[in-house]
């Protein structure tokens, strides 16, 4: 292995570099009985994050112009809160939040293929908590949805 190998394995992360050595880990979801690809397979990053920001763009923009009147260091608290109560409603009652509806996601339970209200809540808190959402496992879930047996997919 010259340099530019090493350097580009360490570069695309360990599991790169063991696919490359020959291990096979399969598809995104493949453990968990979800297509490879349409509807209901696992979310992408970048749809999750777009649903994401589209959800808190709307939460700043309703705590800057309802709540706070322009008084910049209390929004951010406000948008918090009108994220946790935005999140629990529309993903605790329909599954998916107005940013998962217009990128096309849902959120399901493993077990059932629904979200009850009780497991959106644990979901939304640790959402809320920042930390658990940026653990993901081999999937692409992160820690609150494994806490929750919930996953993201596309409708």
């Amino acid at each position: 292995m010259d340099n530019r190998q090493a350097i580009g394995s360490w570069l695309s992360g360990p599991r790169a570099a063991m696919e490359d050595a020959g291990a096979d880990f399969g598809y995104r979801g493949e453990q968990l009985g979800l297509p490879e690809e349409g509807p209901g397979s696992i979310a992408r990053p970048g749809r999750r994050l777009g649903a994401l920001a589209v959800d808190w763009g709307l939460c700043v923009l309703i705590a800057y112009s309802l709540i706070t009147h322009g008084y910049g260091p209390a929004t951010s608290n406000w948008a918090l809160l009108i994220f946790l109560v935005m999140s629990l409603l529309t993903v605790g009652t329909l599954g998916f939040s107005p940013g998962k509806r217009l990128f096309g996601l849902r959120v399901v339970a493993l077990d059932t293929g629904t979200v009850n209200p009780l497991r959106a809540a644990a979901r939304t808190v640790l959402l809320c908590l920042a930390v658990p959402a940026l653990i993901w496992d081999r999937d692409g879930r992160g820690l609150h949805d494994r806490v929750a047996r919930t996953v993201e997919v596309r409708m």
